[in-house]
Parts: structure tokens; sequence; C-alpha cells
């Protein structure tokens, strides 16, 4: 009775699960980057930011005092909604603020965290230069016709944060019409914001 043969080539084994390993990681990282590719276009998808501008203490805006030789201090409410999934990280945030084609004010913004869908009011004050503003052609044209119109402007560039793990560079462009009411003495805005990742 002879002995049973048993193969001294592992070989065709360990080839027969090398094999089987690669096809179920391959398979896997197909079906990985299919949910990443699906939800970067849908759930993931950067959103652009909702932005108000509110003056507030109008009654105390005295823009036209003739004793008037330094800025007059406007003092505004920045409210910024962030419909992302990812939170914003500012580094560097500016803003201007423009009466017809002339920077009439520069206007700091200081935020440093915008978190993932959520809201938040930013607190400012632009310094408007009243002399170049009143020596503008057209703004006692404008004065006379009941109202003034700005343009208030700002960047705000810094990172995306998904997850607690991926960081993005991105930059929010935000460019906002303001209209003062002189008789009233109130404001109306709006604005257009993108992001740009």
């Amino acid at each position: 009775m002879g002995n049973p043969k048993f193969s001294d080539n592992p070989q065709p084994v360990a080839t027969r699960r090398l094999k089987i390993c690669l096809l179920v990681s391959s398979i896997f990282l197909v079906i990985l980057g299919t949910v990443i590719l699906t939800l970067s276009l849908t759930i993931f998808k950067p959103k652009n930011p909702y932005i108000s501008i509110h003056p507030v203490g109008l009654e105390n805006f005295e823009l036209f005092s003739p004793n008037s030789t330094t800025d007059e201090p406007l003092n505004l409410v920045i409210t910024i909604v962030n419909p992302n999934y990812g939170s914003f990280r500012c580094q560097n945030c500016s803003g201007s603020l423009k009466y017809r084609d002339t920077i009439v004010a520069e206007v700091p913004i200081k935020v440093k965290w915008i978190p993932a869908r959520s809201t938040i009011n930013v607190s400012t004050s632009a310094g408007i230069m009243t002399r170049k503003m009143i020596s503008e052609p057209k703004f006692w044209s404008d004065v006379e016709a009941g109202s003034l119109n700005l343009t208030p402007k700002a960047t705000l560039r810094g990172k995306v944060q998904l997850l607690k793990v991926l960081k993005l560079k991105a930059t929010i462009y935000v460019s906002c019409a303001l209209c003062f009411n002189i008789s009233s003495i109130s404001a109306d805005s709006s604005c257009i914001s993108k992001i740009k990742v």
C-alpha cells in the first residue's frame, strides 16, 4: 500500500490566496472611492455661506457734522451662516467699504473660526473717511435724493476642515449693497457670497 502523495510546492495555494486578497482589496477600494465621490458631490459639496450686514447705532452716526476732521465710526454686525458640514478657520480676513468708486473705509473682520452648520455674529467698526466721502462729486446730489449707496466687500482666506481630518484651502468672496435712507435713519443690505476651494 503506497503512501499518499503530498505536494512539496505550496506556491499555487499562496498565489491563489494572494489573488483573492488583491481582489477583495480592489473591491473595497472601489466601494470606498464611490462612497467618497458620492459624499463629495452631495453632502460635503461646498455651499456658499449666507452673509448679511447690519449697521447699528445709526442715530449716533454723524456723517454730516461740519466740524468732523476724523474718521466717523460706523458700527456693524456681520451675520455669517455656514450651511456646510465642514468648519472654516479664517487665517487672513479683510474688508473695505466703497462709496461709488472710492474706498472710504477699511473694515477689520476679527473672526477666526466658523463652526460647521452654524450661525455666528461678528461685531466690527468701519472708520468712514468723511472728508473723502463728501469730496465725491455726486455726494450732495445723493443726499438730496435721500439715500447713500455703499458697497462693502470682503475676502476671507483660510482652511475648510472636514470630519476633523481633511483640510482644504478655501477663500470666501463677499460683495454687498448697503443703502442708507437718510430721512428714516435706517439701512438695508443684501450680499452675494461665493466660496472657492
